[in-house]
């Protein structure tokens, strides 16, 4: 008995486990270039949301209570902080939050960093 060959039924259902295969690979890679693209503006978000309590303290501001809005770039991401100032039981201190979104998507928060400020003498 000599060996035989693949049958063409049997080609065509490897090729489609292959082709199946591949597809899952490259939406893997996909979702993955995704998450990294949003950590990144993320991590971002992070480090502007820090710049703008370290300035805070570093000015020794004691903000006035209420809401402002600010640009607060990161390189070349166009971010805006929203920074959130309210009293806090002891008159000596206010607490502020800083909320970080990217320009042009306001319901997407990124990061939000909360810091206590105290009056200076």
């Amino acid at each position: 008995m000599k060996p035989r060959g693949f049958t063409l039924i049997e080609v065509l259902v490897a090729l489609t486990i292959v082709a199946t295969a591949l597809l899952a690979a490259g939406r893997a890679m996909g979702v993955m270039s995704q998450s990294e693209s949003e950590l990144k503006l993320r991590l971002l978000a992070q480090l502007s949301a820090q710049n703008r309590i370290a300035f805070l303290r570093a000015t020794r501001a004691f903000p006035p209570t209420g809401t402002s809005s600010e640009p607060c770039p990161q390189g070349k991401v166009a971010l805006d902080c929203a920074l959130e100032v309210s009293p806090t039981p002891n008159a000596v201190f206010r607490r502020v939050e800083v909320r970080v979104r990217a320009v042009g998507e306001p319901d997407h928060v990124l990061a939000t960093l909360v810091g206590i400020l105290p009056r200076q003498p």
